[in-house]
């Protein structure tokens, strides 16, 4: 593994590809619980994380013809709340994962919804260039195993002026950041193994965040892989937000 890599480093990961077997791997694992663990562990406050993020991007999701991407969609919570906000007479919503595990979830959770599932890398997503108006990621830019590389591939697939979010955890400051870091690292993990069964995912979890570039530095990687106004708003004191950023 090289130095200079920014991305996703479960344990035992060597390289870009290895890092990519074992997340996937991983995911597949905890699908079964992963719904009913993110509402505990969350508090119920993730289902409005989504809306939020959602509701942002209101002036595309409203256009029946715009071309939805919802990128590591897991087992599709991100891709039901583009949903709400979609027209009846809107183009259907592509929801894209490796996991196959989640996709099949995901497919079961919202069958017969306007979605197209797709199983699929989001480092080499099957899609033409300039074919999207906006890609959104929630909660699982984070696992990928070349940030840098994901951006790019964000950038290629979005047609010029359209945009993209990423909602993802972030580590706030202060003392809400040390109460905060607390149960991420010492309570979450404990919860997390004791009813997944997988006590590797979620002591995973904490350290995927700690990795991931802080919001100077994550808009700093969206400017040079080619977007505009990158922005970073935080939600609930920063424990969570949403990168923000369009194609030029």
């Amino acid at each position: 593994m090289t130095a200079s890599r920014l991305g996703a480093t479960p344990d035992g990961a060597q390289d870009t590809a290895s890092a990519a077997v074992a997340v996937q791997q991983m995911f597949d694992e905890i699908a079964p619980r992963y719904d009913f663990l993110n509402h505990v562990l969350s508090a119920g406050i993730d289902r409005v994380w989504w809306r939020r993020a959602a509701k942002t991007f209101d002036a595309i999701l409203r256009r029946p013809e715009s071309n939805v991407l919802d990128l590591c969609c897991g087992t599709g919570d991100m891709t039901a709340a583009l949903l709400e906000r979609r027209p009846a007479n809107g183009a259907a919503i592509t929801a894209v994962d490796f996991s196959h595990n989640m996709i099949e979830r995901g497919r079961v959770k919202l069958a017969g919804e306007p979605v197209n599932f797709i199983e699929a890398d989001a480092l080499h997503l099957p899609f033409t260039n300039a074919s999207q108006d906006l890609v959104v990621s929630a909660f699982g830019f984070r696992n990928l195993a070349d940030y840098e590389a994901g951006l790019r591939e964000i950038r290629r697939v979005l047609r010029p002026g359209g945009e993209m979010g990423i909602l993802d955890f972030g580590e706030p400051e202060g003392f809400i950041g040390d109460a905060y870091r607390f149960y991420f690292r010492r309570i979450l993990p404990r919860i997390g193994a004791a009813l997944s069964g997988s006590g590797g995912a979620y002591a995973y979890l904490p350290r995927s965040v700690e990795r991931f570039p802080k919001p100077q530095a994550m808009c700093t990687l969206m400017r040079d892989a080619g977007f505009a106004d990158a922005a970073w708003t935080p939600y609930l004191f920063g424990v969570a937000g949403l990168f923000r950023g369009r194609a030029d």
